[in-house]
């Protein structure tokens, strides 16, 4: 048994089908997240009615916004644990099939000399033939490291979020208080949110890490050059967004604090929120376009493993 990490691989004799609390936790975690959305949801119902009728509404709209934010970042928390089983669930499928395909090639011969190692094209794109595994990217590494730090300050920073701005919602709306405790609540929550999305790119970071790695080890254990895909524009791309998405979100964090500097301005304040919540989106966005780039890649890293794995059962 060795640790890839904060993630300790499964042993060679559990079995590949081996059940796991990880995705059953994930989606009651992610069904949680999403009840306190849908109870937020259903108060700012009831309290529309009342905006600009004379009540003061704000508060209870600055307690829901702060509910429905710490919502979806729970529901963020469900899908890194079910990332966490997909990591492990792939580490028993490595040694499965590198227990299973010496033993289908036993008294086959590969058909010709052992390959050429230098660069080899694939219908995958451009691999290298190695005698031994690689090393480890550095970008690997980094995110075996850090997936489970910055979920953890992500967490954090969400939930102090949230006690911001249900302190925020005791306030009297309008006062310079108020609009202090509500721009470090919004700084806080959209900080946790950026956090969690970059430790789940670093999540899927290391899956790139573990198919790239058990590919290797799978071949190496037949005595065949090991064939590595080279890291696709896709992921570079990926690796691009995720670090200009997390510096963005922890920009928003900063300018939410000159923001909350200036509350004594209602005017000057009103400036610096209206675009502060375009900006704080923007870099969440853009934390969602790298998954989607780290998902295309995991996509075509799955289907070169598949063609290799043909290559070497015949």
């Amino acid at each position: 048994m060795t640790t890839i990490a904060w993630i300790e691989r499964p042993p060679l004799t559990e079995r590949p089908d081996a059940q796991t609390w990880h995705r059953n936790t994930g989606v009651a975690i992610a069904g949680l997240g999403l009840v306190i959305v849908a109870v937020a949801v259903a108060v700012n119902f009831t309290t529309a009615p009342a905006v600009g009728g004379g009540s003061d509404t704000a508060g209870t709209l600055a307690g829901t916004f702060a509910a429905s934010t710490f919502g979806l970042g729970v529901t963020k928390i469900g899908i890194a644990i079910i990332l966490i089983g997909i990591v492990l669930s792939l580490w028993r499928r490595v040694n499965a099939v590198g227990v299973a395909l010496p033993a289908l090639r036993a008294g086959t011969t590969t058909g010709g000399p052992r390959p050429a190692t230098g660069e080899v094209d694939t219908p995958y794109g451009p691999a290298s033939a190695t005698t031994r595994p690689p090393e480890p990217l550095s970008i690997h590494r980094m995110a075996e490291l850090l997936w489970l730090p910055v979920l953890a300050m992500g967490a954090m920073a969400l939930t102090v979020g949230l006690l911001l701005g249900l302190w925020t919602s005791s306030l009297a709306g309008g006062s310079e208080a108020f609009r202090v405790a509500s721009a470090w609540s919004q700084g806080t929550l959209f900080l946790g949110e950026g956090l969690l999305l970059s430790g789940i790119s670093f999540l899927l970071g290391t899956v790139l890490s573990s198919l790239r790695r058990g590919g290797a080890e799978v071949q190496e254990s037949l005595g065949v050059s090991v064939q590595t895909l080279k890291m696709p524009a896709t992921a570079t791309a990926f690796i691009a967004l995720m670090a200009i998405g997390m510096m963005a979100a922890i920009v928003q964090f900063v300018l939410y604090g000159v923001a909350a500097t200036a509350a004594g301005d209602p005017a000057a304040y009103a400036v610096w929120v209206s675009w502060l919540g375009p900006f704080r989106e923007v870099a969440l966005g853009v934390l969602l376009a790298g998954i989607v780039l780290a998902l295309a890649s995991i996509a075509r890293a799955l289907g070169f493993q598949f063609h290799r794995l043909r290559q070497l059962a015949v």
